[in-house]
C-alpha cells in the first residue's frame, strides 16, 4: 500500500482538477489520477481550449477576407498558414495544461499518473503506462472521468477519413468537402472553422433543427447566418451507411423517406458524447449506473456506495466544463463539511460560432410544453450602437419572464460576444432577478449589454430604441 488520502479524484479534467484543488484548499490530503500525459482532460487538451483557439484564428482570417474592407482596411495578398494555426493552438493548450500542473504543486495536490479504477470501496488502483499498478487508499473517492465521442455503426472511425472532433483539430490540410454528421455544438463549431478556411461544408442533422435543445428561434436564426457564410444544412437527414472509396467517403442517408447520397474527403462524426464510465470497476464496487451509463448520485453527489462521489459528464445533466467545475467544488466542499451547492437553473450554455449563441434558463418551447404563462421581450443588435460600430449587428436578445411575477425564466442571445454577455444574465438568475431588475440596471453606453437591457424593457412593452 503506497499511501492514504482523504480524497482521491479519478480524472484530471475541469471537474476533477478543480475538485482536487478545492479539496486541498479545505485541508484534505488530495490526489488526482489522470491517464493523459498532461492535465486538463478533454476540455483543455482536445476540446474547449484548442477548438476556441482555432475558431479565433479562423475568424480573424474570415473577417480579414470578407469584412475588413468595410472598415477601410484592404490587403494586397491575404493568405493563411494552417501549420502555424495548429502550432499556435498547441501552444495555447500547452500553456493551459502546464498551468494546471503548476496549480497542483501550489496547492499540494498529488498527481497520480495512470489509469484509475476501483478495486473496492475505499481502494483505487492506478495502472501506469508501463503496466505497473499501485493501490491507494481513499477515504473519499470522486469519479470525474468526463466523456468521450459517441461512435455510430453507420460511420465507424478510422481517424483518417472518418474522424472525431479530436482528429478535426489536427488536420494538416483543408478538406475540399467536409461532411459533418450532427448539427449540435461541436459539429457547428468545427464546421465553422473549416468553412472559414475554404472547405465546402455539409451538415447532416437527424432532427428538424440544429442545436436540438436550444431555443428554436435562435437555432433558426443561426442556421440562416451560417448558410449565408456557405455552410449547407440537410435537416431531418439520418445517416445510414458510409463507404470508403480510396481517398474519399461515400455517405448514404434517408431524408423525408428518400435515399440521398453524399461524397466527401473528410467526415466528422459529432453526434454527441457519452460518459466515460467503463473500465473503472464501478459495477464491481457496487456503484449504480443508469441506462445511459451515467453514475447515479443524490443531490450531494453521493453514489449509493458510501465514500464514493461522482460529478461532471459522468453524471446526469449538461456536458459542460463549467457545470463540472461547479459540481467538483460543491462535492469537495461537502466532503469537507461545508455546504456546497450548484444552481442548475443558472448554468449558461454557449456555442462559439460567429455570431455566438448563449442562453440561460428555459426556452419558449419548454415553457409552452409546461403550460407556463410568460412574457417576452426581443431586441435586435442592428439597433444597438456598439454592434453597428463593430460591423457585427446580426442577431438578437430574447428575454422570457413569468407573466405574473416578472421573474426571469429564460434569456437567449445570438450575436457578437454572446458568450461574455450571458455572464450578466447568469448572475441575475443566481439572485432570482426579474426582467425589471435587468431593465432598471444602468448599462454603459455604447455597449452590447444594452441589448439585454432593451430586451428586458421589451418584456413590459417599453423598449426605447426599437
Amino acid at each position: 500500500m503506497s499511501d492514504t488520502y482523504d480524497l482521491i479524484v479519478i480524472g484530471g479534467g475541469p471537474g476533477g482538477y478543480v475538485a482536487a484543488i478545492r479539496g486541498a484548499q479545505l485541508g484534505l490530503k488530495t490526489a488526482c489520477i489522470e491517464m493523459r500525459e498532461t492535465l486538463g482532460g478533454t476540455c483543455l487538451n482536445v476540446g474547449c481550449i484548442p477548438s476556441k483557439a482555432l475558431l479565433e484564428s479562423s475568424h480573424h482570417y474570415f473577417r480579414a477576407k470578407h469584412e475588413f474592407a468595410g472598415h477601410g482596411i484592404s490587403f494586397s495578398d491575404l493568405s493563411f498558414n494552417l501549420a502555424d494555426m495548429i502550432k499556435r493552438k498547441n501552444e495555447v493548450v500547452s500553456g493551459m495544461t502546464g498551468g494546471v500542473e503548476f496549480l497542483f504543486k501550489k496547492n499540494k495536490v498529488t498527481w497520480l499518473k495512470g489509469i484509475g479504477s476501483l478495486v473496492k470501496p475505499g481502494l483505487v488502483k492506478v495502472t501506469a503506462k508501463d503496466g505497473t499498478a499501485v493501490d491507494y487508499v481513499g477515504k473519499n473517492i470522486m469519479i470525474a472521468t468526463g466523456s468521450e465521442p459517441i461512435a455510430i455503426p453507420a460511420a465507424p472511425f478510422d481517424h483518417e477519413l472518418i474522424c472525431d472532433s479530436t482528429d478535426a483539430l489536427n488536420w494538416s490540410s483543408v478538406p475540399k468537402h467536409l461532411v459533418v454528421v450532427g448539427g449540435g455544438v461541436i459539429g457547428l463549431e468545427m464546421a465553422s472553422i473549416w468553412s472559414r478556411l475554404g472547405a465546402k461544408v455539409t451538415v447532416l442533422e437527424a432532427l428538424d433543427k440544429i442545436l436540438g435543445p436550444m431555443d428554436r428561434g435562435i437555432s433558426t436564426a443561426l442556421q440562416k447566418i451560417l448558410e449565408k457564410e456557405g455552410i449547407t444544412f440537410e435537416l431531418s437527414t439520418l445517416l445510414e451507411s458510409t463507404k470508403i472509396k480510396g481517398a474519399s467517403v461515400g455517405l448514404t442517408a434517408k431524408k423525408d423517406g428518400k435515399t440521398v447520397e453524399f461524397e466527401a474527403d473528410k467526415v466528422l462524426v459529432a453526434v454527441g458524447r457519452r460518459p466515460y464510465t467503463e473500465r473503472l470497476g464501478l459495477l464491481d464496487a457496487g456503484v449504480e449506473l443508469d441506462a445511459r451509463g451515467r453514475v447515479k448520485i443524490d443531490t450531494h453527489f453521493k453514489t449509493n456506495v458510501p465514500g464514493i462521489y461522482a460529478i461532471g459528464d459522468a453524471v446526469q445533466g449538461p456536458m459542460l466544463a463549467h457545470k463540472a467545475e461547479e459540481e467538483g467544488i460543491a462535492a469537495s466542499e461537502g466532503i469537507a463539511g461545508k455546504a456546497g451547492h450548484v444552481n442548475y437553473e443558472a448554468i449558461p450554455g454557449v456555442v462559439y460560432t460567429w455570431p455566438e449563441v448563449a442562453s440561460v434558463g428555459a426556452t419558449e418551447e419548454d415553457l409552452k410544453a409546461k403550460d407556463v404563462k410568460y412574457k417576452k421581450g426581443q431586441f435586435n443588435f442592428r439597433a444597438n450602437g456598439r454592434a453597428k460600430a463593430m460591423g457585427d449587428s446580426e442577431g438578437f436578445v430574447k428575454v422570457l419572464a413569468d407573466e405574473k411575477t416578472d421573474r426571469l425564466l429564460g434569456v437567449h442571445i445570438i450575436g457578437p460576444n454572446a458568450s461574455e454577455l450571458i455572464g450578466e444574465v447568469a448572475i441575475a438568475f443566481e439572485f432570482g432577478a426579474s426582467a425589471e431588475d435587468l431593465a432598471r440596471a444602468v448599462h454603459a453606453h455604447p455597449t452590447l449589454t444594452e441589448a439585454i437591457k432593451e430586451a428586458s424593457l421589451g418584456v413590459d412593452g417599453r423598449m426605447i430604441h426599437s
